[in-house]
């Protein structure tokens, strides 16, 4: 048996998308588990969008998820001479044709298709050119020669056996008037010259695999094995496109969501093994097999997103978190400044709970990031005579205290709370405005003891 080999081929004309991302992560598992090869080809044969920043963005990206290939990058722009050489094979074993329709002939052929209600296919008129004359400073294509009659089977590895009559199938161009092959014919041939055994992609490319495997079969060439994904759809359950919110990877990296509880997520998007849910790396490569596929589209879920991210957030270890939300904070939101560390470190166990994003963290950590607090006007309504008279005893109280814990806080409090005949929100809610700006937000003993006693000091002068 053939050493397995995938392929993630990702077209570089713009960020990476979500389901690219979880059709990359497929073919990567899928080799892992099988200790195969998992390799990166770039389709930059479309020139005028193919960017060097969006390839870079994609290698990056995938790296930040931990989907790293094997090997150099294959670029699908350095292979074309062999593309159409294949091409000229074809062309003259006869299993493909010169077709020197121009561009009217084919719109028109189109436009009669649609007024009759009947799907487009290229009606072969230069196939068999009998008493066809070559047109005059008309460069032709080529054609490839499908099948006319009969049907074709795939026996795909998630979707089952796929029949379809080979009638549908058009005689489908492969080599432009430019001599610029096609993505049906540079597909074929670079998956044969990259030694690919599985080729494991999206559910719309089913029509092209029909196509693809009569190239295969008119060059002699081992048919690799297909498994189509079905598709990741939006919110409201059409196919996601890279116009929608929440669809390049750059979203989530920008709000915070961690790589592994992305990871984990699309790995449970349309796949499954008993009712886990968390999966570590490990435990992705070894459990991970195609017949875990599901047949339907799969619906994209922030809040499933966010849960997981949740999770992640809440067990990873707080020394490497607060380096995390360090490097998160300096790149999309505001450089850390180097006195407000050591407070940020020591609060990083509260400053994380209920936080489902890094972003979340960094609002949770404004009042130590911002000496100047500022209320909102709903909440400053809230620090009526008495709320004032509360946190002026605290201070009093605070004041007197030679070393600051829990314990003492707790023993002024309780004090406070009998002496004005309140409760402890009646306590915490003033403390917190006062202190944070916002009513909500960390308790209120985790933020009197995250702030130097000078600092609460003062924030609670400036009430009064």
């Amino acid at each position: 048996m053939s050493l397995v080999a995938t392929r993630f081929a990702p077209s570089p004309t713009g960020p990476l998308h979500i389901g690219g991302v979880r059709t990359a992560l497929f073919n990567w598992l899928f080799s892992k588990n099988n200790k195969g090869k998992f390799y990166l080809r770039i389709e930059d044969t479309d020139k005028e969008r193919s960017k060097i920043e969006y390839t870079n963005q994609i290698i990056e990206s995938l790296k930040w998820i931990g989907v790293e290939h094997d090997e150099k990058e294959y670029i699908q722009s350095s292979k074309i001479k062999k593309h159409q050489e294949i091409a000229k094979n074809l062309l003259k074993k006869g299993f493909a044709y010169e077709c020197y329709c121009s561009k009217k002939e084919i719109e028109e052929q189109k436009i009669k298709a649609k007024k009759t209600g009947m799907h487009f296919v290229y009606n072969r008129k230069w196939r068999e050119p009998k008493n066809l004359t070559i047109p005059q400073n008309e460069k032709p294509v080529i054609r490839f020669k499908s099948k006319i009659s009969g049907n074709s089977i795939i026996k795909d590895l998630v979707q089952g056996e796929i029949n379809i009559s080979n009638s549908t199938i058009e005689d489908f161009i492969i080599l432009r008037k430019d001599g610029s092959p096609t993505y049906q014919l540079s597909a074929v041939v670079d998956d044969h010259l990259m030694k690919i055994t599985h080729v494991i992609r999206g559910d719309d490319h089913k029509i092209n695999t029909f196509k693809q495997k009569q190239i295969y079969e008119a060059m002699e060439w081992k048919l690799p094995e297909f498994a189509h994904i079905p598709l990741i759809h939006s919110h409201s359950g059409k196919k996601l496109s890279k116009r929608d919110n929440d669809s390049t990877l750059d979203d989530y990296i920008k709000i915070g969501i961690l790589p592994e509880a992305l990871r984990n997520y699309l790995l449970r998007l349309g796949w499954s093994h008993k009712d886990k849910e968390i999966f570590s790396l490990d435990e992705s490569i070894k459990l991970f097999n195609l017949s875990g596929i599901g047949k339907s589209p799969s619906k994209l879920d922030m809040e499933r997103i966010l849960s997981i991210n949740e999770y992640y957030i809440k067990n990873l270890n707080e020394k490497d978190l607060y380096e995390i939300f360090k490097k998160y904070s300096s790149k999309y939101k505001k450089k850390i400044n180097d006195k407000y560390e050591k407070n940020l470190i020591k609060s990083i166990h509260f400053l994380k709970n209920k936080a489902k994003k890094i972003e979340d963290i960094y609002k949770n950590a404004q009042y130590i990031l911002n000496d100047d607090v500022r209320i909102n006007s709903e909440d400053l309504k809230l620090l009526d005579k008495t709320s004032k008279k509360i946190i002026n005893d605290f201070l009093n109280k605070y004041q007197k205290l030679s070393s600051v814990d829990k314990d003492k806080l707790e023993k002024i409090i309780k004090e406070l709370i009998v002496k004005n005949g309140t409760n402890f929100k009646g306590v915490g809610q003033p403390l917190r405005i006062a202190l944070t700006g916002s009513r909500f937000g960390p308790g209120v003993y985790d933020i009197i003891l995250s702030l130097d006693k000078d600092n609460v000091i003062k924030r609670l002068k400036i009430i009064n």
